[in-house]
């Protein structure tokens, strides 16, 4: 079997291993939050990160959030790597945007944080900050052990089908469930562009 075979493969097999309840229970904790005035805050690193932008955009517009990704002010998260830290920087900025129980903090990442591990060690933070302020917590995470699948009032569980590839496919998958999300009968509330036209 070539690599590309075997990789869609793994593709589809995760498709069928998501678990559609946690999707349906992310969705509500998302609708909530919009009918409470709350705002949706996503947080990622690498990869994730990039997700988290392209995220931001499509709660917004499609789902009439009011939502932020600390990552998309360069200036800022370089600023406060340098004079206080990588481990602060989310629960930093989280403070400054005075977050409070009507929030929602959403979390894309492979493994969800492990402070034992040193592995995102800022996403751990910000989560124990959000728990602090009575702030909902979902997210979508590669990883069941990790610090934001044992928090989230709500997470979806990107399967593992191949313990090599689970980075590359956590970070797509991604992208199929907050894609799912703003779809969702229940979150959508603005035509995109190219089902307008038909």
């Amino acid at each position: 079997m070539s690599y590309a075979a075997q990789h869609l493969k793994e593709t589809a097999e995760i498709v069928a291993k998501l678990n559609p309840a946690d999707c349906e229970k992310c969705v509500a904790e998302l609708r909530a939050t919009r009918e409470r005035g709350g705002r949706l805050f996503i947080l990622g690193v690498g990869g994730s990160a990039a997700n988290a932008s392209h995220a931001v955009n499509d709660f917004r517009k499609i789902a009439g959030l009011e939502c932020y990704a600390p990552t998309d002010n360069v200036s800022e998260l370089t600023a406060r790597t340098n004079d206080e830290g990588w481990a602060s920087v989310f629960v930093e900025w989280l403070r400054g945007s005075r977050l409070t129980l009507k929030d929602t903090l959403l979390i894309l990442s492979v493994g969800g944080g492990n402070l034992e591990k040193n592995v995102s060690p800022n996403l751990v933070l910000a989560l124990q900050f959000a728990k602090q302020v009575g702030a909902r917590v979902i997210g979508i995470v590669g990883k069941d052990g990790g610090y934001t699948a044992t928090v989230a009032d709500a997470c979806v569980i990107v399967p593992t089908v191949n313990p090599n590839n689970v980075t590359p496919h956590s970070e797509a998958f991604q992208a199929v469930v907050w894609h799912l999300f703003v779809s969702h009968p229940d979150l959508k509330v603005n035509q995109t562009k190219w089902e307008s036209t038909r």
